[in-house]
């Protein structure tokens, strides 16, 4: 008979070391479950804990990185796994590790719990969408290319135990924190001709044009990290959207993910004539690489650095031998005269898919208290 499951904390390193195991590989964390994500939250109060046979000496089969947040007034915490737990969702025993998890949470003050499972639910080819835009076109009015039954039955099996699936079951995001919808460009098996010829041809065409009018693509370091905030708030003013994060939280996050494992994040720019005109950051872990946030100038658009960045980053993603590399978050409207549809179709050009994942489930964790309570903060996350 095998050892039963444990829960237990765990040292930064022991989770670290998982991670970076072929065991821990296998489940594909992201980086919000990395060890180095609690010091990017602040006003979160961390947990770092993992379940297995023996998981004080390592013997570990999931981990979780848990954020704790005090309900004002109380002394009851609202639990946070983004994008997470690192657990093996394919095992039917899902019980097994996720009742100790409940259990220590509950012990820990906890009100409420919010997971996001790693799992994909459906998946729409960027072939496909391109001609099925039109007025009022939303995502789910196109039949998608392929449905996960691993993310059917995970739902399923959720539901049953009384989790609820926040924002409800449609494609809108509203009551996620992370992206629902992600665009992702496999790169497992391809060459970079292959990449190149996966791009449509207006995204080859600036790629070009980006090459001949000079713009040179390097890698910054933290010193332009005001440079890239600067060019942040040119773009939320430009294309209607507010991120709300200060220039400290990105050089918080900077030197954290980096102090983790250098070269965790990199921060892309490009010059042209001097001037730093856009500037991305990009994160690996094992074998995944994310597009994380872009900004851009409003000046000298036509020489398309943003179109030359990405073609870098998708190549050095690809050199690091990343299996995917995922461009985040994307509106769910294909309706050309929604302002948010110029990001998809941007997008869209690098001939990747959109990835619905299975999103984030909420539950109380027992007692009217806490029922009380995880219905008063849903009221407070309304209102905000």
């Amino acid at each position: 008979m095998s050892a039963p499951t444990r829960l237990a904390p765990l040292t930064p390193e022991v989770y670290q070391a998982f991670l970076a195991s072929q065991a821990g590989a296998a489940l594909g964390a992201g980086f919000l479950q990395c060890p180095s994500w609690a010091q990017v939250k602040q006003g979160w109060r961390a947990q770092l804990l993992g379940w297995g046979p023996e998981p004080e000496a390592g013997r570990l089969t999931g981990v979780a990185l848990v954020l704790l947040r005090q309900f004002p007034g109380t002394r009851k915490y609202f639990a946070y796994l983004p994008e997470g737990p690192v657990a093996d969702w394919t095992d039917p025993d899902m019980d097994g590790w996720l009742d100790p998890l409940l259990h220590h949470l509950r012990a820990a003050s906890a009100f409420a719990v919010r997971i996001g499972p790693s799992p994909a639910y459906r998946r729409w080819n960027a072939d496909r969408l391109k001609s099925l835009t039109g007025p009022g076109r939303r995502l789910t009015d196109v039949l998608a290319c392929e449905v996960d039954p691993l993310g059917t039955a995970v739902a399923e099996r959720l539901r049953a135990r009384g989790w609820r699936r926040c924002g409800g079951d449609g494609t809108g995001d509203d009551g996620d924190a992370q992206p629902r919808l992600v665009f992702r460009v496999p790169l497992a098996g391809r060459t970079p001709d292959d990449l190149w010829t996966g791009l449509n041809q207006e995204w080859r065409r600036n790629v070009r044009r980006a090459r001949k009018a000079g713009v040179e693509v390097v890698v910054g370091s933290t010193a332009e990290l005001p440079e890239f905030y600067r060019l942040l708030r040119i773009t939320e003013e430009r294309d209607g959207f507010r991120l709300g994060r200060s220039l400290p939280y990105y050089e918080r996050q900077y030197a954290a993910l980096n102090a983790e494992e250098p070269g965790r994040m990199k921060l892309y720019l490009a010059r042209h004539e001097g001037e730093i005109l856009a500037a991305h950051t990009m994160v690996t872990v094992g074998r995944r690489v994310w597009y994380q946030t872009g900004a851009s100038a409003d000046h000298r658009r036509e020489v398309r650095p943003s179109n030359a960045l990405q073609w870098r980053m998708l190549l050095d993603a690809h050199a690091l031998g990343a299996d995917v590399y995922d461009m985040r978050g994307v509106p769910s409207t294909l309706d050309p005269d929604e302002r948010a549809f110029g990001l998809l179709r941007w997008k869209l050009g690098t001939g990747g898919q959109i990835v619905e994942t299975l999103g984030e489930w909420e539950r109380p964790l027992g007692g009217t208290a806490n029922h009380t309570l995880y219905r008063a903060f849903q009221a407070y996350l309304a209102r905000r």
